[in-house]
């Protein structure tokens, strides 16, 4: 059907997307980044709501759309505003380094997870297409998270990866069984929404004691 088809375009695009709100120094640019792959999310979603006639992927395709896709970026852009922040502080890893080490992530994490998805999702409906692409898209984009989250110091940067690995999450999940309606039940529970919140809360807090978003600056806090 043309919109699975689609499914594994937009999958994809994910990837690129994780890799610029991981890797870009300008703020404002990465949380476009992000922005852009909430909406690949929710075209996914409502691709697949087409392609099953499921009406909860409907569903959570409008809360994916309003929460994902509209209220965290209006967080961070209004943080971001806020603030004047404009650039990440320096990371762990230098900037050429980072990238080699995401894409070497990327080419690894997706060609292992297609290769032998079966020893992950041992159903028939995950070892097709496009699903198995895309549990190995959800997996590369959880792993791309999760490095962003340790090589970086910048807070904002880490809440970023927290959304990056959230997404990677509801994409495995709507991958895994996307006929049966308990899953996008599940992925609406998952929703991020309040952690990010809490999370800026939580910047905002570093930002005012010690004039910055190093996150590092925390273990000052000790003792």
């Amino acid at each position: 059907m043309e919109a699975l088809g689609l499914v594994s375009n937009l999958a994809l695009a994910m990837v690129v997307t994780s890799l610029l709100a991981v890797e870009l120094i300008r703020l404002r640019a990465a949380a476009y980044a992000y922005l852009a792959q909430a909406l690949l999310l929710v075209a996914i979603f409502f691709s697949f709501a087409v392609a099953t006639n499921n009406e909860w992927l409907y569903v959570w395709g409008l809360v994916a759309l309003v929460t994902k896709a509209t209220l965290i970026p209006y967080l961070i852009f209004a943080y971001l505003r806020r603030t004047g922040v404009t650039e990440e502080r320096r990371p762990l890893v230098p900037f050429a380094p980072s990238v080699a080490i995401a894409c070497v992530l990327m080419v690894t994490f997706y060609k292992v997870v297609h290769t032998h998805v079966h020893f992950l999702a041992p159903t028939e409906v995950a070892t097709g297409e496009p699903y198995r692409s895309n549990l190995a898209v959800a997996l590369t984009i959880f792993t791309l998270g999760l490095y962003g989250m340790v090589s970086r110091r910048d807070a904002i940067k880490s809440v970023l990866a927290l959304c990056l690995l959230e997404n990677g999450v509801h994409l495995s999940l709507v991958s895994l069984a996307p006929f049966m309606p308990e899953m996008p039940i599940i992925g609406i529970v998952t929703e991020v929404f309040v952690a990010v919140w809490m999370l800026l809360y939580v910047v905002g807090g570093i930002r005012e004691q010690f004039d910055s978003t190093d996150a590092t600056m925390l273990s000052e806090l000790r003792g």
